[in-house]
């Protein structure tokens, strides 16, 4: 870790050959569109970046200058003195499509490995696990499957049909729907012939996919079945650089011009010569930019996140040496493709980590958050496992649910295997995983009780189960690791090509986000007493730019090269980050106290379990209020939330004495039992405040959960609260209506 502010040395990358380089529970009412902590999107601005003209002149130097390599090899940054103008090095960030950037290079270690494109490190998985399973999917009862030679010839013929299509350089391809061997070839191909592969979230409205594809320039679209065709056809007319649309799945129900199956669109390329596609691949270089992750807009139109081969295929090779992922050929790692691709995380898990070992991905059912993840969990018996913090909370639902109706002993021998698992584990975690002996009530209690937990999810093969995006409570955290399940938290962003710190098996605290990525920095700008900070990143996996946003990215990388993450936190006295807060997420009172509110929103939600979102008001207010949603039903086919609590809230009012089973029937205080618990609940977070400024003075229970088709939440299950603010403007003024400042936290909106 680096408090240091002089950024470590860079090397510009100006020349790459086509040659190989070196390489060193049930989950049914589930409704998410993902995550890893993207808090990118609160960067702004555009500025048009200056390229100097003499580019090609450089190039051309750099050709007559350097022999040609074998290999992938770095240029030195130093020039002889009279070519110092025409061999100027590129910026740190660029936000034009065709742009070079200079790599942030270090002397040694994982920051020191040679650069690779795309093609090079696939070459090279191809060269050393080329008979290994690379993809697996079920076609009805049948388990399909594809090795890494196959695998990587698909790409190729993918991308030779891309280009008989009129794909341009610099141009984007865009694939909307679920995970899928056709998402991967699809995005690949792109890369491989000289375009963008973009990614779009399968719960995008026709405008939003109209907008990513206008702002990519997309030449092609790809997507899943006829519902999401539709989207496109609506808004074909007004994106003038479509020239194809592909479907993958099921049979097309009407016939356009420039609209294929993938059995037609793969026979495009299949005969065509290898030459273009090859000559296209030579020009490729490690610092230019091959694939777009759109944030999800939270705060304004989505930006487009410019990933350069190196930062995938560097992130790549660092995440899989850091977590010790063995090579195909000691032990296949198996991972299962569910959460969705347009997000970096699960591109990076599924495609590019996997890829580098040569490990197998199976990809999951299109139902797989409606109930079927599972089962093929079971089947897969996946060897590392991401989940964002919804997916695990409900495996916890369900699993609680399940045991209370356990038998009476059942539900003791569980209670005491808990009690000993949580016990154990905690020693082993502040003993960094060192534990002299092992108990002999954790071995009973793994006998009896964890092993066939982990069976029963489907974990029983995985060391690795990992969670990002958003906070995870302590209490799913310790109810896992109670279970002998430890859940590792990773933290980065779309802009750091996905993880930036990642906790691991001899190196986790609860509630922290691990440490660095050997290779990569942490600067905490500006700290406060307690040294919270504004939280800063440097490494090979930070990002180019956003795509013709200058003046955003300016704001997102400070004149040093750092990212600054918009997230506030600190380490402690062993290096591990915590992340403390959002700076634009800040309440600054109207006494001026400044409050982060995600702690005491979790909070909240950890003091009262019925509560499913918790949103702290308060800024320029004279006291903080909340707004609270309870857990309810979900809407298997929209998303939508639904009036019906879940089984696990209706427990839960019925131990508190309340017979409610709709949300109708406690929202807005109607359910007087319920409103005292809440509020019983508050005061418990109340007392734990570090000031009566950080005290919650009112609160209401809304009508319905937040969600994504409702506009709450975005794709990544971030609450959008400016949005929330406009919607409920109602109710939040009416917090404040009256003139004297509350002084107890026992003044809620008074039952209806």
């Amino acid at each position: 870790m680096s408090t240091a502010m002089d950024p470590p040395r860079e090397v510009s990358y100006l020349h790459s050959s086509c040659g190989t380089g070196d390489s060193i529970a049930s989950l049914d009412d589930v409704a998410v569109d993902f995550i890893a902590n993207e808090s990118s999107e609160e960067s702004a601005g555009e500025r048009e970046e200056e390229i100097g003209a003499n580019t090609e002149l450089t190039n051309n130097l750099a050709d007559i200058l350097t022999e040609q390599p074998t290999h992938t090899e770095t240029v030195s940054a130093q020039r002889p003195d009279s070519l110092s103008l025409a061999m100027a090095e590129p910026e740190r960030w660029t936000s034009r499509g065709d742009g070079e950037v200079t790599l942030r290079m270090g002397e040694s270690g994982f920051a020191a490995e040679p650069p690779l494109t795309v093609d090079q490190m696939f070459k090279t998985a191809v060269e050393r696990f080329g008979s290994y399973t690379a993809l697996g999917w079920k076609e009805g009862e049948q388990t399909k499957t594809m090795n890494y030679q196959e695998y990587y010839q698909a790409c190729r013929t993918a991308a030779k049909s891309f280009l008989k299509l009129g794909l341009e350089r610099y141009h984007g391809v865009g694939i909307l729907g679920f995970n899928s061997a056709e998402w991967f070839i699809s995005d690949i191909a792109a890369i491989m012939a000289g375009g963008f592969a973009v990614g779009i979230y399968t719960t995008n409205s026709p405008e939003a996919c109209q907008y990513l594809a206008e702002n990519c320039k997309a030449n092609i679209i790809v997507v899943e079945n006829h519902k999401q065709l539709q989207k496109i056809l609506q808004v074909q007319d007004k994106l003038p650089h479509l020239k194809a649309i592909i479907q993958y799945k099921d049979a097309l129900k009407e016939k356009r011009p420039n609209l294929y199956t993938w059995v037609e669109f793969m026979e495009l390329g299949r005969d065509e010569s290898n030459s273009q596609l090859d000559d296209i691949i030579a020009t490729q270089k490690p610092n230019q930019c091959c694939t777009l992750i759109y944030t999800s807009g939270t705060t304004g139109q989505p930006k487009g996140v410019m990933l350069s081969h190196d930062n995938l295929t560097w992130t790549a090779f660092a995440v899989g040496r850091h977590v010790r992922l063995t090579e195909a050929t000691k032990s296949q790692e198996i991972v299962v493709s569910y959460l969705p691709l347009s997000h970096i995380a699960a591109q990076m898990v599924d495609i590019w980590v996997t890829m580098k070992v040569g490990g197998a991905t199976y990809f999951a059912q299109p139902d797989a958050l409606k109930g079927s993840l599972v089962n093929t969990m079971r089947e897969v018996r996946p060897t590392a496992f991401m989940g964002v913090p919804r997916v695990w909370e409900k495996m916890q639902e369900k699993m609680k649910s399940v045991g209370a109706k356990s038998s009476t002993v059942r539900r003791k021998v569980a209670v005491w295997a808990k009690g000993v698992g949580l016990k154990t584990n905690l020693s082993k975690m502040n003993q960094n995983g060192a534990m002299a002996r092992t108990p002999v009530n954790y071995r009973l209690a793994k006998k009896l009780v964890f092993r066939k937990v982990r069976k029963a999810l489907g974990l029983d093969r995985c060391t690795k189960c990992y969670t990002g995006a958003a906070p995870i409570t302590k209490d799913t955290l310790e109810f896992f690791l109670s279970l002998d399940i430890p859940v590792y938290e990773l933290y980065g962003m779309s802009e750091s090509t996905g993880p930036h710190t990642i906790s691991l098996p001899n190196a986790f605290r609860l509630t922290s986000v691990g440490k660095l990525i050997p290779g990569c920095e942490t600067k905490i700008h500006s700290p406060d007493q307690e040294g919270n900070g504004e939280i800063c990143f440097w490494g090979r996996h930070v990002f180019m730019g956003y795509l013709n946003q200058a003046d955003k990215t300016e704001d997102a990388l400070d004149a040093e090269g750092w990212l600054h993450s918009g997230d506030l936190g600190k380490h402690d006295d062993n290096g591990f980050l915590f992340i403390t807060g959002r700076i634009k997420e800040l309440i600054i009172t109207a006494g001026g106290e400044n409050i982060p509110p995600v702690p005491i929103e979790d909070a909240v939600k950890e003091a009262v379990s019925l509560v499913s979102n918790a949103m702290l008001i308060g800024d320029k207010r004279k006291f903080l209020a909340m707004l609270l949603t309870i857990k309810c039903q979900v809407n298997g086919d929209t998303g939508a939330p639904e009036d019906e609590l879940t089984p696990e809230a209706v427990e839960l009012c019925r131990k508190l004495g309340s017979n409610a089973t709709r949300v109708s029937e406690i929202a807005g205080g109607r359910d007087r039992v319920i409103h005292a618990a809440i509020q019983e609940g508050i005061n418990r977070v109340n007392e734990n405040a570090t000031s009566n400024a950080q005290r919650i003075q009112k609160w209401i229970i809304l009508d319905q959960d937040f969600s994504i088709t409702g506009g709450e939440l975005g794709p990544t299950m971030k609450l959008k609260r400016p949005v929330v603010m406009k919607m409920y403007k109602e109710q939040v003024e009416h917090f404040y209506k009256e003139v004297v400042t509350p002084s107890t936290p026992d003044n809620s909106l008074p039952p209806k």
